[in-house]
C-alpha cells in the first residue's frame, strides 16, 4: 500500500509539472514581451558610432494569440521607451494560420508602426508570411505608413557627422535576396549594417559588412534543456537559431522576436524586442 502511495504521489507531481510547463509555454511566456539590450563590439564600426542604439522587431506576426493590436501598441510603447537611435523591422508583420490566431490586416499594423520614434529612421524588409499574404501589400502598408522598405537596396545615414549605410536584403525563401544588388548603392568605405528576415542568407554576405541582423527562427519558440531547439526553420539547423554567430571574422545576430508562428507556443525563448548597443572591435 505504501509503495502504490508513493507511486500515485510521483504521478501527482509529474502531472502537475506537465500542467505547470504548458501553462508557461502556452500562456504566460508567449504573453510577456521584454526588452533586452546586447552590446555588440563589431568590426569596421567608427569610434563615432560607438553607443549607436539599433532596435530590432522581427517577427511581430501581429493576430497571433496575445499579440494583437493592443500587444503590437505595447511594443511600440516599450520600444520608443528604449531610446533606439535606428529601428529594423526585419519583416514577417502578418501572421496565416497559427493556432488560436486572428489575421490582422497589415494596413491597421502599420498605422500601430507609425508611431515608432527613432533620430535616424525606421526601415523594413518583407517577411515569408509577407510575401504568402501579399508582399506588394504589405510594403505598401509599411511605406504608407512613412517605413521605407529596403528590398535589395541601401540607404546612407548620418550619424555623429559621420555616414553609415542600411543595406536591406530581401527574403531568402520568397525574395531574390540579391546582396550584391543590396550593397550597390554603397559607394564609399562608411561601414555597412545589413538586415534581412531569413537568416540563411548570412553565407551569402561578404565582411565587408559589419553586422547582419535577421530574425526568422524564433529562436525555435522551443529551447529544452540538454536538447536545444527541436525545429529551426533554417537549412542549417540551430546554427543560426539565435543570437551572435561570428564566421570568418563576419557577424550575424539573429533576434528571436516577438509573435509565434504554427504554434503558439515559447519555452525558454522569451518574446523581446533586441536593443544592440553597437561598438567597434578593439
Amino acid at each position: 500500500m505504501a509503495v502504490l502511495t508513493r507511486g500515485r504521489g510521483v504521478l501527482l507531481v509529474l502531472l502537475l509539472g506537465v500542467l505547470a510547463v504548458g501553462a508557461w509555454a502556452l500562456w504566460w511566456e508567449p504573453g510577456h514581451v521584454r526588452v533586452r539590450e546586447v552590446e555588440l563590439a563589431v568590426p569596421r564600426w567608427r569610434p563615432e558610432h560607438a553607443g549607436l542604439r539599433v532596435a530590432v522587431l522581427t517577427d511581430l506576426h501581429v493576430g497571433s494569440p496575445y499579440h494583437g493590436i493592443a500587444t503590437l501598441r505595447r511594443i511600440v510603447a516599450l520600444t520608443n521607451a528604449a531610446r533606439p537611435d535606428l529601428v529594423l523591422v526585419p519583416g514577417d508583420v502578418v501572421i496565416q494560420g497559427v493556432l488560436g490566431g486572428k489575421f490582422v490586416p497589415p494596413e491597421e499594423s502599420a498605422e500601430v508602426l507609425r508611431g515608432l520614434r527613432a533620430p535616424l529612421g525606421v526601415y523594413a524588409v518583407l517577411g515569408n508570411h509577407d510575401w504568402w499574404l501579399d508582399g506588394p501589400r504589405v510594403a505598401r502598408a509599411l511605406r504608407s505608413a512613412g517605413i521605407p522598405v529596403l528590398e535589395d537596396t541601401a540607404v546612407r545615414v548620418t550619424a555623429r557627422g559621420k555616414p553609415f549605410w542600411v543595406a536591406g536584403v530581401s527574403d531568402f525563401w520568397e525574395g531574390a535576396h540579391y546582396v550584391p544588388g543590396a550593397l550597390r548603392p554603397v559607394s564609399d568605405d562608411a561601414p555597412v549594417l545589413l538586415f534581412t528576415h531569413n537568416p540563411d542568407v548570412f553565407p551569402l554576405v561578404p565582411a565587408r559588412v559589419s553586422l547582419t541582423v535577421a530574425g526568422h527562427t524564433h529562436g525555435g519558440q522551443v529551447n529544452l534543456p540538454l536538447v536545444g531547439r527541436p525545429m529551426v526553420p533554417s537549412r542549417y539547423g540551430q546554427r543560426y537559431a539565435a543570437g551572435l554567430v561570428v564566421e570568418g571574422g563576419r557577424h550575424l545576430f539573429v533576434a528571436t522576436g516577438t509573435g509565434t508562428s504554427i504554434l503558439p507556443v515559447r519555452f525558454r525563448v522569451p518574446p523581446e524586442v533586441v536593443v544592440l548597443v553597437l561598438r567597434p572591435e578593439r
